[in-house]
C-alpha cells in the first residue's frame, strides 16, 4: 500500500551524474517551452497530459518490469514539443543539425551511447506518440473526433473563467473613469 510511489518513481533519474543533470535540463526546458507555447492560458489540460502520460508509463512499465520513469516522462515531453514544432532547427552539441521531430530519436542515440537502455527512451516517446495522436492528429481526420478531453473539475480547479460576455462592470469600474497616470502624479506631487 505505498501508493506515493505511483508518484515518486518519476522523481527519480538515477545517480548524480551526467546523464542526470542532463534529464534535468530537458525536462525543465520542454517543459517550460510547453507550457508557455502550446499549453498557454490552458493549464487544465497541461496537467492532464502529465496525468494521461503518467497512467499509461505506469502501466506499460509494470508490463515491461521499469520501475523508475523519470526519464521516460522527460523524453514523453520532448517528443509532444518536438511534434508540435516541425520546423524548429535544432543542433546537438554543434555535431548534428536536424529539424525538431528527430530529437527524441537523437536523444535516444545519445542515451544508448551513455550506456543505458533505450527500453525507458521507447516507451517515453510511444506514450508520446499516442498523446500527440490523439490530441492533434485523429481530431484532424475526416470523421475524427477529440477523444481526450480534460475533466472538468481540472478547468474549474486550475483554469481562469472566462469572463461573462453579459457582466456589465459599474460606471467607476470603467477604463475610462479611471485617473490617468499623470493626474495621479499631480495629485500625489501637487506643485
Amino acid at each position: 500500500f505505498q501508493i506515493w510511489r505511483l508518484i515518486t518513481n518519476f522523481l527519480f533519474f538515477g545517480p548524480l551524474g551526467f546523464s542526470f543533470f542532463f534529464n534535468m535540463i530537458f525536462l525543465y526546458r520542454y517543459c517550460r517551452m510547453l507550457e508557455e507555447g502550446s499549453f498557454r492560458g490552458r493549464t487544465a489540460d497541461f496537467v492532464f497530459m502529465f496525468l494521461f502520460g503518467g497512467f499509461l508509463m505506469t502501466l506499460f512499465g509494470l508490463f515491461a518490469s521499469l520501475f523508475f520513469l523519470g526519464q521516460a516522462f522527460t523524453i514523453m515531453l520532448v517528443y509532444v514539443w518536438s511534434r508540435r514544432n516541425p520546423y524548429v532547427r535544432m543542433n546537438f552539441f554543434g555535431l548534428l543539425n536536424f529539424q525538431a521531430p528527430f530529437l527524441p530519436w537523437v536523444l535516444m542515440g545519445f542515451s544508448l551511447l551513455l550506456g543505458n537502455s533505450i527500453i525507458i527512451d521507447l516507451l517515453g516517446i510511444a506514450v508520446g506518440h499516442i498523446y500527440y495522436f490523439l490530441e492533434d492528429v485523429f481530431p484532424n481526420q475526416p470523421g475524427g473526433k477529440k477523444l481526450l478531453l480534460t475533466p472538468g473539475f481540472l478547468k474549474m480547479v486550475l483554469d481562469t473563467p472566462e469572463e461573462d460576455p453579459n457582466y456589465n462592470p459599474l460606471p467607476e469600474d470603467h477604463p475610462e473613469n479611471q485617473p490617468r497616470e499623470q493626474d495621479q502624479n499631480q495629485q500625489q506631487h501637487p506643485q
